[in-house]
Formats: structure tokens, sequence, C-alpha cells
């Protein structure tokens, strides 16, 4: 393997790199990436939902609860669907556009310190938050790692809600 010096950086605070601004402490979006998005009309085929989730979705550990915000918009792309923008289908598209443009910095790991798992279960689906407090200018910041989700299963959606909540913990714990 070669390195060409021509296109290392060095000495950044941050750069862009992949669609996200990473530096020493933070993974964020790259916001230039978001103006065709934000000035896109809504979406009318499934072509164009499906290019829209495929954008959202390369972002989905910086969303909270992704899979429940765009369940409508998978639904959508069912091969059997008729497409059709309806209410709840629109208000997910908006939803899921405003949480691209208003994701949060995710911090760095250190695992010199512990861990916080947040989980969340519903009749829609699983969400799990994994947080950690760090120092940051000289004070304690408790702030997001990751964000993971996902729609249940058929047989999952039988479920009471304690076998949910362990559900989501044991799922979020392997992921």
């Amino acid at each position: 393997m070669k390195i060409s010096l021509k296109k290392c950086h060095f000495g950044f605070k941050e750069l862009k790199a992949l669609g996200h601004v990473v530096s020493r402490l933070s993974l964020g979006i790259d916001k230039n990436k978001f103006a065709a998005v934000l000035l896109k009309p809504m979406p009318q085929n499934k072509k164009e939902i499906q290019s829209f989730l495929g954008f959202a979705g390369y972002y989905r550990k910086h969303i909270k609860n992704f899979a429940s915000i765009a369940r409508p918009l998978y639904k959508l792309c069912d091969k059997d669907t008729v497409f059709e923008m309806t209410v709840d289908r629109v208000k997910a598209f908006e939803s899921l556009r405003e949480a691209l443009t208003t994701a949060p910095l995710l911090l760095m790991p250190d695992f010199k310190l512990p861990f916080k798992l947040y989980i969340d279960a519903s009749g829609d689906g699983l969400g799990a938050a994994l947080h950690q407090v760090q120092i940051i200018n000289d004070k304690p910041v408790e702030g997001p790692i990751c964000f993971i989700s996902r729609q249940i299963k058929p047989t999952e959606a039988r479920y009471g809600a304690s076998q949910m909540e362990c559900l989501c913990l044991v799922w979020a714990l392997e992921k």
C-alpha cells in the first residue's frame, strides 16, 4: 500500500469526508449535502421515495427513532402498494427531512469511560441510544455516540410491554 502525501491532511481540527464532518471529539453531518434535499419537492413516485430513503438511511445513526419515523415511507416502497402520498407519509417525509437537518453531533467514544444505553420499544419499532458523559472544555457533557432503530417484526407485535422492552435491550446490546 502506498500513501500519497498530496491526498493527506495534517493539522486540521476537523475535515469533511464521505458526507461527514469529522473532528477529534465528534462526528457530524456535512450540511452542504442537504441543500439539494431541502429544495427538493415532495417525491412523486416510488423511485424518488427510495432515493430519499437511501440518502436518509446513510445518516440513520444520527437520527433518533429513524425506523419509526421512516416506516410509512418504507411501506410505500412495498411491491404491491399503490403510490399515494397520504397525510402520514407526508408527515414522515417532512419529519425525516427535519431530523436530517437538525441531527446532533455524535461524540467519539472514550472506552475508558462508562457508557449509558437508553432503550425504547413501541408498537412501531425498537430504538436505542448509546450515550457517554465526557469532559469537554472542563465541563461534563452527556452526548450521543450513536442511535439505532428498527421496525418490529409481525410476530414481535404480539409481545407485551415488558417483553418488548427486554427484546429491545437484548437487540441493542447485540448491536
